[in-house]
């Protein structure tokens, strides 16, 4: 796996592939020939590529090879980025041969036997009758396109899925979309779909649309549909028009039975000229269920939110307005106002805070988490992290990651010198190891449990020892520099005085108290982001397309302003009442988003998953406390330096004697 990770990759260009020409993954068609015709312009043999098998009901993906279906091609996979690897991702050659507008009726791939008594063959059975009771998902790959199988739904529209399963369960009570509805209803049976029927459906332009280049017989695929079926063949002539089920009882083989599986497909080429290859993708996007109710609802949730906003906005301002007038209307020592509100604590709002040195070092970790976002996204709308870009997104985000450690290294040590702090070989070492530290923690333990499973998405020790080579050789680095530039800047100058002797805080009425201020704080910043959470979890969870990146990157906009304005409004609260205690507050109270982000991933588990082995429910919630933490430096930074930024505003406005 060392192979695959060369030095354009770890350093930055997480966008693009190498190539035979610079142009964006995915995007690049390639022209197919009938067989003898292939030339430097277009190829005959159509490539088609399985990858792992996942389910909803497991965390656990397996490798293609793991089960014992007929052996796919190690030697000639294709190269695989770092956000592949970490995702679990292995994409292998299959053993089906496709050749351009060559139909097959019914061609044979392999035979597998298995013998009663036999410990090998009751192991590999026995993994394949699991895969099937789990509903684990084929998920294969043609000319850079996931192949589609398509079914109605209740609502007679049709559903176009990027997998379909290895086989089914048939059970005494069986669910509407159950698989084994359709012919396959003996009760406590096993049927292994050994057969597929593909369709692949392709595109042939004219001399206008492809230009000089242009040969009749020449086409570009825009779609590969596949029907799996269970057809009990007859071993000495295969018939895969046999409406006879594999039928597979539950129970062992006996000493003297034998089974045989002949694994068979068939290949039929369409022509469509109504359909462009750059919309290709569109009949999968269309399909998903996503798409009826997604639009009305997030339009909806930022219309809501913006209002809020706005409402806020417009309050904060009018007040603010009101209090800074009466505070400056000072003409003579007897018009002069006794102190009140917020002015009344200025000379003790910007006391340093306790354990200053541990926020300095989540501030900086959640400005490093913030700015790789933003950017991922902004990749992500620009269309570099397209679907048929595969593993782009995650190696984006982790290489971003990686580099930004001098705006990290850079803002913890700004922030912990304005708190007076001087141990500054602490700071950098914490910030460049803490919460890099807690993720990688996370991470290796349960890529432990995925290896003792032998999973594919246990990460093999040499993208082990690369991520670690990232972490100390380039992002812990980086943060030594962005610590020591942070630490030659003079202290930030504060527009008021510190008193040397605290002043008392006034006792709190229930809701200006510091538990339930920040427990309020995080329901606005969550209300704003749930609906598109719902989506990023099924992309995750239930192996969904995701693409409408444009609002996802504009949900995110709307999340940083409504972190702000919330924590702005409950910080002014707490300073009218003459609490003063604002620092890590201002932290906390948007950092708390992350616990309802926390609730809904509970929900979503209880409600949307079939999971129910101890195993992958640990697997789920450990990636979900990595997503969290995250989440929680992204929001709790957000909030902070909103509430610096104000406090400083407000406080310079003012005359303070």
């Amino acid at each position: 796996m060392a192979k695959k990770f060369t030095l354009p990759l770890l350093f930055g260009l997480c966008a693009l592939t190498t190539s035979n020409g610079f142009y964006l993954p995915g995007l690049a068609p390639v022209n197919y020939c009938h067989v003898g015709e292939q030339s430097d312009t277009c190829k005959s043999e159509i490539k088609l590529y399985v990858n792992r098998l996942n389910t909803e009901q497991s965390v656990i993906p397996y490798e293609y090879n793991h089960f014992d279906f007929c052996p796919a091609n190690n030697d000639q996979s294709p190269v695989e980025n770092l956000g592949q690897v970490v995702f679990g991702e292995r994409i292998r050659l299959s053993p089906y041969k496709l050749e351009f507008m060559n139909n097959e009726t019914c061609k044979l791939l392999c035979t597998k036997t298995y013998s009663g008594g036999d410990e090998q063959s009751a192991k590999k059975l026995q993994l394949l009758k699991k895969g099937m009771a789990l509903n684990y998902q084929h998920h294969w790959i043609v000319d850079n396109m996931p192949v589609t199988w398509c079914y109605p739904l209740e609502s007679s529209r049709q559903y176009c899925s990027t997998g379909f399963p290895m086989g089914c369960l048939s059970k005494e009570v069986r669910s509407p979309t159950d698989m084994c509805n359709i012919g396959y209803n003996q009760p406590n049976t096993y049927y292994l779909f050994n057969h597929v029927d593909l369709t692949i459906t392709y595109h042939s332009g004219d001399k206008e649309e492809w230009g000089s280049g242009y040969r009749q017989k020449v086409g570009r695929i825009i779609s590969v549909k596949v029907e799996p079926r269970s057809i009990n063949h007859n071993p000495s002539l295969p018939d895969c028009d046999s409406r006879s089920p594999l039928a597979i009882k539950r129970e062992d083989l006996s000493p003297s039975e034998k089974l045989d599986v002949l694994y068979t497909y068939r290949i039929t080429y369409l022509k469509n000229n109504t359909i462009k290859w750059s919309s290709r993708w569109d009949y999968i996007l269309e399909s998903m269920p996503q798409t009826n109710i997604q639009w009305f609802s997030i339009l909806n949730s930022l219309v809501i939110v913006l209002f809020l906003s706005g409402m806020v906005a417009m309050i904060m301002l009018r007040t603010l307005n009101k209090d800074i007038a009466r505070y400056n209307q000072i003409e003579s020592g007897e018009d002069a106002q006794e102190e009140f509100g917020w002015k009344l604590v200025h000379g003790d709002v910007f006391r340093p805070p306790r354990k200053g040195m541990l926020l300095s070092v989540l501030l900086g970790s959640g400005i490093q988490v913030f700015f790789m976002a933003l950017i991922t996204l902004a990749f992500a709308c620009l269309g570099f992290l397209s679907p048929a870009n595969r593993g782009a997104l995650m190696t984006c985000a982790m290489v971003l990651y990686v580099c930004l450690g001098t705006p990290a290294g850079y803002v913890s040590a700004r922030v912990y010198k304005s708190f007076g702090g001087e141990k500054w070989k602490s700071n950098v070492l914490l910030t460049s190891m803490l919460s890099p530290g807690i993720v990688f923690s996370l991470f290796f333990v349960m890529n432990l449990i995925f290896w003792m499973n032998d999973s594919s998405a246990a990460v093999p020790f040499s993208t082990l020892v690369a991520l670690l080579a990232l972490w100390f050789g380039v992002s812990v680095p980086l943060t030594f520099v962005g610590s020591y530039f942070g630490f030659r800047k003079r202290p930030l100058e504060h527009p008021v005085r510190t008193n040397q002797i605290p002043r008392q805080i006034p006792e709190q009425s229930f809701y200006t108290q510091a538990v339930p201020g920040v427990v309020m704080g995080g329901v606005l910043p969550f209300g704003c982001i749930f609906i598109q959470l719902f989506f990023l979890l099924n992309s995750l969870w239930s192996s969904q397309v995701y693409y409408m990146f444009g609002f996802l990157f504009l949900v995110f906009l709307i999340l940083v302003i409504t972190c702000s304005e919330t924590t702005i409004l409950l910080c002014y609260f707490h300073l009218c009442a003459e609490d003063y205690h604002w620092w890590w507050r201002s932290f906390l109270t948007s950092g708390f988003t992350a616990f309802y982000l926390l609730v809904y991933c509970i929900h979503y588990f209880v409600t949307k998953l079939n999971i129910e082995d101890a195993t992958s429910t640990f697997l789920y919630f450990g990636y979900t406390l990595i997503m969290v933490f995250l989440f929680f430096l992204l929001t709790g930074s957000i909030g902070f330096f909103a509430c610096f930024w104000f406090v400083r505003k407000i406080y310079s406005v003012v005359k303070v004697d």
